[in-house]
């Protein structure tokens, strides 16, 4: 498969890269959200939800719905749930193989430590 936009792709990974982002767009998953709930679900501050949200909305992961005086936060395209849901599936023998007694440490480019968003915040995907 031919990927004919790959610097979208890399602007959205890298904006999905951040711990923060990433557990705020699973906290909303296939829902509507308020930053009230996002806070409640992610235990971040309200000002720290906001300013990520203003990130994933500019790089258009997330978009507002309005209810009235309400502002609710969504997925324009509920795909991302699966393809996180894969990834984290994707992602899990290689923590298990990580934290192996036996484990040789592996040798990571300059500036990555390998040790993903384990931040104990990890969020299910559904």
């Amino acid at each position: 498969m031919m990927m004919k936009n790959i610097e979208g792709l890399a602007r959205i990974l890298k904006v999905l890269g951040e711990p923060n982002r990433l557990d705020i767009v699973l906290s909303i998953g296939r829902n509507s959200r308020s930053v009230t709930e996002i806070v409640n679900l992610t235990n971040l501050s309200q000002a720290l939800v906001s300013f990520h949200l203003k990130a994933l909305r500019t790089n258009s992961i997330v978009r507002t719905e309005r209810d009235g005086p309400f502002v609710f936060y969504t997925l324009p395209d509920k795909s991302l749930v699966d393809l996180l849901g894969d990834l984290s599936r994707a992602a899990a023998p290689l923590e298990a193989s990580e934290n192996h007694p036996h484990h040789e440490p592996k040798h990571h480019p300059k500036g990555f430590s390998g040790a993903g968003w384990r931040s104990g915040r990890e969020r299910e995907v559904l």
